[in-house]
């Protein structure tokens, strides 16, 4: 879903809000030296029956963003979402050391794509564009008490497919292959970048 970019305004700049709660996209959009403020969508993420994991990544990002621009009419809003697709099935935030477990079990040895969709929104203007940017992951062979060394000192419970790739989550890895190194911890800036200039968000 896409609109032309818009013509930079001369105005003084619009604001810019990340329409997400999280401390790792937060993170990331602090490294375009933006002023931005953060908003907490109110989003239902339950997926949909039959919902891949594409489709449900694209939907709550747009859907994130779109909540929040209707109450700052006048802002850019950039919304996200990331979805871990073990063949098509959606693994989401475990939220606990048991589901964490059985994930990574599940994990180990295989290679999963970890959908992360952004989108960018202004309601004022009715600006709105939406990019996927797909990080294909290759896990190592894990034993259960690599498995727990690595929970009991990362605990990403709050990280979709309990594997947090900043940190000491790396070790769990065998091979990323993406277009978009920020994308799989939360936030691909290279796509956020482009739709952020096309909104008429000067960065540079």
């Amino acid at each position: 879903m896409t609109t032309p970019p818009l013509p930079r305004s001369q105005d003084a700049p619009r604001p810019l809000i990340l329409g997400s709660t999280s401390r790792y996209r937060r993170e990331l959009l602090m490294r375009l030296r933006l002023p931005f403020d953060t908003d907490a969508p109110a989003v239902d993420e339950t997926p949909l029956p039959g919902e891949t994991p594409v489709a449900l990544a694209r939907r709550l990002a747009l859907a994130k963003a779109r909540e929040v621009a209707l109450r700052h009419p006048q802002a850019v809003v950039i919304g996200s979402d990331q979805v871990a697709d073990l063949d098509g099935e959606p693994l989401g935030k475990p939220g606990t050391h048991e589901r964490a477990i059985a994930q990574l079990r599940r994990m180990s040895g295989r290679t999963v794509v970890f959908q992360t969709a952004v989108a960018v929104v202004c309601a004022a203007t009715g600006f709105e564009q939406l990019d996927l940017a797909p990080v294909r992951v290759v896990f190592r062979t894990l034993d259960d008490a690599e498995i727990e060394r690595y929970l009991q000192t990362e605990q990403p419970y709050d990280c979709a497919g309990s594997a947090k790739s900043e940190g000491l989550g790396i070790a769990l890895l065998a091979r990323i292959d993406n277009d978009d190194p920020s994308a799989l911890v939360g936030l691909p800036l290279i796509r956020t970048c482009h739709m952020l200039r096309a909104a008429g968000v000067s960065i540079l």
